[in-house]
């Protein structure tokens, strides 16, 4: 029997999904699926540099996840000067058992959700369960997401200070969220100096893509938790050496190791050696791999994201929407 593919914008996403309910589906499904889910290296191609097309395919060979999908990704840096955001992406979810296609849906705010949820996930399991204080290091498209998911997996955060090279931008972000009523016991704010505030953080969270070290490691407060987000190519980069150098480095997956620059050039530069890194977080989901060891340790998370990730979420986002339809 044909099936009608289904079309799901991005204004549907809010109300089909939480940042709360796709970090409890990644923590409870991560390790039954992972093993099941083929999903390539990405395939990155320099468009007209530093602009690129990216191609993240993944299939799921498990009766219980019969799908297949493939996201195609624009990265477009330079927009922020044409007020547009620099990513944009599109969603295709297949059966894996038909082949037919089974919805469309905006792979930009899926991707948005996903890396997110991911990073919240990640300071669920690694970040001090009394962390009050977060800050935000970026004001794009992927600040207020991360900002929500961390306060999702984090509900003792009482105040989120945001930095980002254009101050204007950074105040603008603090205004809307301070507008929100489902965090009106949350204290939003900006401020212009990173190196003053980076020693306030328990959580530092970073999504940019800066080529130069934002995050320097000697201003890191003890037992707080370093979320980067933003590098996924050997040029990017979001903290020093000193950063990962104190902290205990753990990563979403094995591909950070390979594509992530703060990474890459640590490992290069004699500072950290692969096998120092403590863990992947299906490792930690499954207790194979101890998170977060004492009160007083520092915690850097690094992802780059995965096929997987996506998958599981078209996965919730196409079940949810059709439950509801």
């Amino acid at each position: 029997m044909a099936t009608i593919p289904v079309f799901i914008p991005a204004e549907s996403f809010p109300s089909i999904l939480s940042h709360e309910t796709l970090i409890n589906h990644f923590q409870t499904n991560l390790p039954t699926h992972s093993s099941t889910i083929t999903s390539p290296v990405r395939q990155n191609y320099a468009v007209s540099p530093p602009s690129s097309l990216l191609l993240m395919p993944s299939w799921s060979s498990s009766p219980s996840l019969p799908y297949m999908g493939v996201k195609l990704v624009t990265y477009f840096p330079h927009n922020s000067s044409q007020n547009l955001p620099g990513i944009h992406g599109s969603y295709t979810l297949f059966s894996s058992t038909t082949g037919q296609t089974l919805a469309s849906m905006d792979g930009t705010v899926l991707t948005l959700y996903r890396t997110s949820s991911v990073s919240g996930l990640g300071s669920k399991i690694l970040a001090r369960d009394d962390s009050q204080v977060l800050i935000m290091v970026g004001s794009g498209a992927l600040a207020p997401h991360l900002i929500k998911s961390h306060l999702a997996a984090k509900p003792s955060l009482r105040r989120v200070i945001i930095w980002n090279r254009t101050p204007q931008k950074a105040q603008i972000l603090a205004e809307t969220l301070s507008k929100d009523p489902q965090h009106s016991e949350i204290s939003f704010e900006s401020h212009d100096l990173l190196d003053e505030i980076i020693p306030l953080g328990d959580i530092i969270s970073c999504a940019t893509n800066s080529t130069v070290p934002l995050v320097k490691g000697e201003f890191l407060k003890s037992g707080a938790h370093l979320d980067l987000v933003g590098s996924f190519s050997h040029e990017m980069k979001e903290c020093d050496d000193a950063a990962i150098q104190r902290g205990s480095v753990f990563v979403d997956n094995d591909t950070a190791m390979e594509e992530a620059g703060e990474l890459v050039g640590a490992f290069e530069r004699g500072v950290i050696k692969r096998e120092e890194i403590r863990g992947n977080l299906v490792e930690l989901i499954n207790g194979e791999k101890t998170g977060r060891k004492s009160s007083t340790e520092i915690t850097v998370f690094k992802s780059v994201g995965s096929g997987t990730v996506d998958l599981l979420t078209a996965q919730l986002v196409h079940e949810t929407y059709l439950s509801r339809c």
